[in-house]
């Protein structure tokens, strides 16, 4: 398990400019997603490539 002092976040091309922002930083496999406003609250870990990956489909759809 990584603590969020361990990991690299980045903002995720996916949020948008106004208030709804994540942040990702990759994992070895998979990665971990935090809400920017409540860093606090701690990050979801999808520590399996392949969930990771049909997270990002359905986001990448979605956003069409």
């Amino acid at each position: 398990m990584h603590s969020s002092t361990e990991l690299t976040f980045r903002k995720s091309s996916y949020s948008s400019t106004a208030r709804d922002c994540v942040e990702v930083a990759d994992l070895e496999a998979g990665a971990a997603v935090r809400d920017t406003q409540n860093r606090h609250l701690g990050h979801l870990t999808i520590a399996d490539t392949h969930a990771w990956q049909a997270l990002l489909a359905v986001a990448r759809r979605d956003q069409a």
